[in-house]
Formats: structure tokens, sequence, C-alpha cells
């Protein structure tokens, strides 16, 4: 035992020494192996057994687990074969990312009471490109739909309803980040991006967590009811979504699709707030069936990119993704998902009766934009992947809703009568 103990300390030392010649950081807790470990070893000294000692590694703090294959031969033969099986794999790039927590200094979470700083990290509110990606589909039906309605509706109708949309964008993403935080609070403290959200960490007990979520769905009900009446048979049924979309990550590789059904949902619900009878007007509802496809290609593409960035760590904690399952052809998938988007855009203007300037302004753009994207972004790089989720929102977004803008004002300075409502 004494001699098993000595030739372990051995081992780690080299690994050790290993690892600093080679520039690695050896993360602390790395090489501690258990007094049971110990235990196994002396009792099966006199016989050939290969222990991996995985289960019994601790894991670092930087969510990741590495595994070192010890084998230990018979007493009889030389205890100095002893040695390391497996190189200790490369750990994930950190280089953005603190390994503890620390409050924030600067931003808007900054000025606001301790107390209330883990609930709006909780709902991300210094990330808001998770809010403009859940806006940007309502933005497009409300957009898309205006010139359906009767008569046209106005650049105020417009204005209020997209910042009704606004708000309940940026409630209703919070209470989807929150259900997602508590579905994976067990695994967020493994996948070194999530690992100090506030409920991985500790801050907000999961019974908070699910308080605060009735709350912000409470507001978001609030939101809905400012809409025609007809929004709540629409808004309603998109909470099944919501809350079952974490699950997907642990039985699909394609969770991207799931988030797509759920994100794209605002894609529907212009056309209702502005009056347009989706039962009744098949043109308003191929309309507003094709745009709804459209922004899921466009949403499980950017979020494939996204999930390039914890593609390591979603393979050591067992999460399925789009990413993972094709890692070595996602400019493929990524080149398909854009030809469709453009495709059913460009299929639900059609339907709509829009003007050049949509195909022009909206598809035209998105098609540069996606190209320029998929081009450009390096997926083995997660600043890379970061920044083209960060901006791609407003390079596609934007050149979307521009296109569609432009149509509706050309159609509204069109509609017939309104010249000689003015000259009255």
């Amino acid at each position: 035992m004494v001699l098993l103990r000595a030739r372990f300390h051995h081992v780690s030392r080299k690994l050790q020494t290993k690892a600093h010649h080679s520039g690695t950081s050896w993360p602390r807790g790395t090489a501690l192996i258990t007094k049971a470990t110990l235990s196994a070893w002396s009792r099966n000294a006199g016989q050939q057994s290969l222990i991996s000692p995985c289960k019994t590694v601790r894991p670092n703090t930087r969510g990741y687990h590495p595994c070192i294959a010890l084998t230990s031969r018979s007493h009889s033969t030389n205890t100095s074969t002893l040695q390391d099986t497996a190189p200790v794999p490369p750990l994930p790039d950190t280089t953005l990312l603190p390994s503890t927590y620390a409050p924030p200094t600067n931003g808007l979470l900054s000025y606001l009471p301790s107390s209330w700083i883990p609930y709006a990290e909780l709902i991300r509110l210094d990330k808001p490109t998770g809010t403009y990606y859940l806006f940007f589909p309502c933005l497009f039906s409300a957009l898309l739909a205006a010139p359906l309605a009767a008569p046209i509706a106005s650049l105020s109708t417009i204005l209020t309803t997209t910042t009704l949309f606004l708000t309940g964008a940026l409630v209703m993403r919070g209470a989807g980040c929150t259900i997602n935080d508590l579905w994976d609070r067990n695994l967020d403290p493994h996948v070194t991006r999530t690992r100090l959200r506030p409920i991985a960490r500790g801050a907000i007990s999961p019974r908070k967590a699910i308080i605060f979520t009735g709350a912000q769905l409470l507001t978001g009900l609030a939101v809905l009811l400012q809409f025609p009446t007809s929004c709540l048979y629409y808004g309603i049924p998109s909470l099944l979504l919501v809350g079952t979309y974490p699950l997907a990550k642990r039985i699909t590789h394609y969770p991207q699709f799931v988030l797509g059904l759920t994100f794209s949902w605002g894609a529907i619900m212009g056309f209702p707030a502005l009056g347009v009878d989706l039962l009744s007007n098949s043109a308003a509802m191929t309309a507003a069936s094709c745009l709804y496809a459209s922004n899921v290609a466009w949403t499980i593409l950017y979020d494939m990119i996204y999930a390039h960035m914890d593609i390591k760590d979603d393979l050591a904690a067992g999460i399925k993704s789009i990413a993972l399952k094709h890692e070595t052809n996602t400019k493929a998938i990524l080149s398909g998902l854009a030809v469709a988007q453009v495709g059913l855009l460009t299929a639900a203007g059609v339907a709509a009766g829009a003007g050049p300037v949509f195909f022009v302004g909206s598809c035209g753009s998105a098609a540069l934009t996606l190209g320029w994207m998929i081009t450009r972004v390096n997926l083995k790089d997660v600043r890379d992947c970061w920044w083209w989720f960060r901006y791609g929102c407003w390079f596609t977004g934007g050149g979307i809703a521009a296109g569609l803008f432009g149509d509706y004002v050309a159609r509204l300075w069109r509609e017939p009568g309104r010249n000689d409502h003015e000259a009255d």
C-alpha cells in the first residue's frame, strides 16, 4: 500500500510537470484520487487490473471532466508499469470567461440594487440579443399584415402594436430563460458558459425562480390582453413550446427545431393583432404560414452557430444539439437553411401581394447577409460565433424589416382614395 501511494504521487508529479512545460493550465483538483481508489488498488494487488478513476476524479472548476486512465499490474511483475495511458485533453477556451463570479461593475446591471442583480441576470437583461430575435418575427408579421387590414393599418397603429410586441418579447424571453435554467440547473454547472448563471451558482433557489416565472407569465398575459381578443387563442398555445424546449436537448439532436417553433410564433401574431382574420382570409393564412416557416429556418440557422460555442461542453455533459450531430458538415446545413428561409420569405410576400420593394429589400438583403455570414463565420472560434450571432440578428433581421417597411409605405401611398381623403 505504501509503495502504491508513493508510485501514485510520482505519476501525479510527472503529469503536472508535463502540463507545466507544455503551457497547459493544470486545474486544481484534477489529479486528486480518493482513498477508496487507493484501497481498490491494494485489494487488487497480485492480479492485473485496469482502474479508470474517471468516476473518482474531482471535476475542475471550469466544468470539464478530465479522465486519466491508470494501469496497475501485479506486484510479482513490476509496479513501475503504473503509467498514464491517455493524455489529458485540452481545456475549452475560457479566455473571455471569469473563473469565479463577480458582481457587474459597469453596464445597466451595475446600477441595480444588489438583490435585483441575480434576477436581472436570470432574464439576461444584460444580453438583449435573444429579445431581438424574439421580437423580429413579430415585427415582420405586423408589417406584412398591415396592408392586408381593411382599411390598411395606419403608421400609428403599427407603432403601437410593435411597441407592445417588444414589451411582450422582453417579458416572455425572460420567462423562457428562467424556465430553461430551472430545467438545466443540474447541467449548467458543467458547461463553461453557463456555470455562473444565478440558479447554477445558487444565487436564486428553484422555489424563488418558480415564483418569479409565475410573475413574468402574468405580466406577459397583461400585455397580451392589450391586443384584440382573438390574439389570446393564438398566443396562449405558445406557452407549451416555451415550457418544453429545454427537454428537447435531452431527447433529440435537433432542439433548435423546437426553439424555432417557439421563437417564430410572433410571425403569426401580427395578423390577428391588426384585425386580419387568418381563418377567413386564405391569402393571409398562406402568408402567415410561409413567414412562420421562414423564421423557423432562420432560428435553426443562427442557433446552430450559437451551439458551436458550447460544442465541447455539450459533448461532455451529454447535451444534444444540431451542432454536434452535423459538426463535420455544418456550413452545408446552414446554406440549406438559408435557401429555405429566403424561399419561404419570398412565398410569404407573393401570398401577401407584396411589391418589388419587398423582394429586393427583404429577400435580397436576407440572401446577401446570410451568405456573407455563412462564408465568414469561423465555427471553431467561440468569439467569432458569438459576434455573428449577436450582429447577424441586425444584419438579416434589420434588412428584412427595412424591406417590409418600404413595401408598406409604398402600398400605403398607393391606397385607393388616400389622396382624395387628404385633399378633403
